[in-house]
């Protein structure tokens, strides 16, 4: 008779409540089983010790005289450092290819460059108002030389501009 530790069905409709069970192999999930050694509750938080119990020298005894446990009562008995288990998930599945790789260093590198693009412009923008300074000062200084030639500027040579301003114009 081969047997297996599984999980047997109770609790009503969408609230479901195991029990941890010995059985034929041969039997219905919820039938006849020979032994209930433990629970488990999924409707409880994932570190509530209520979660799920297990009767350990029961499991060893069962484990011992050949029985084979299902994947989830396996976690279980791994979990309660009965039974080993061996990780069936292949961990390199979920890695990225070749060309996603790629698209994210080159996404990265991207980054890279338009943050140091902003640092340069914020370091300029720092260094700007004082060249704006500097620039306002030679600006009115530039002003200030123009004011004066035209204080300089006498009323004949501008008499001697008008004329000759005015033929271009009749021209």
């Amino acid at each position: 008779m081969a047997l297996s530790m599984r999980l047997s069905r109770g609790g009503s409709k969408k609230r479901p409540y195991y029990r941890i069970v010995i059985a034929d192999a041969r039997s219905p999930r919820d039938g006849k089983f020979i032994e209930k050694i433990g629970t488990y509750n999924p409707l409880l938080a994932k570190d509530s010790d209520e979660r799920i119990k297990l009767d350990a020298d029961r499991a060893k005894h069962w484990l011992s005289v050949g029985a084979q446990p299902t994947d989830r009562v396996a976690r279980f008995l791994d979990a309660a450092g009965v039974k080993e288990r061996a990780a069936k998930n292949n961990p390199n599945k979920g890695k990225p290819g070749e060309k996603a790789t790629e698209r994210a260093e080159e996404k990265a590198e991207k980054l890279k460059a338009a943050e140091e693009a902003a640092a340069e412009a914020k370091a300029a923008a720092e260094a700007a108002p004082a060249e704006e300074a500097a620039a306002e000062e030679a600006q009115a200084e530039t002003v200030e030389v123009a004011a004066e030639a035209v204080e300089e500027a006498t009323p004949e040579a501008a008499a001697e501009e008008t004329p000759a301003a005015e033929e271009k114009a009749e021209g």
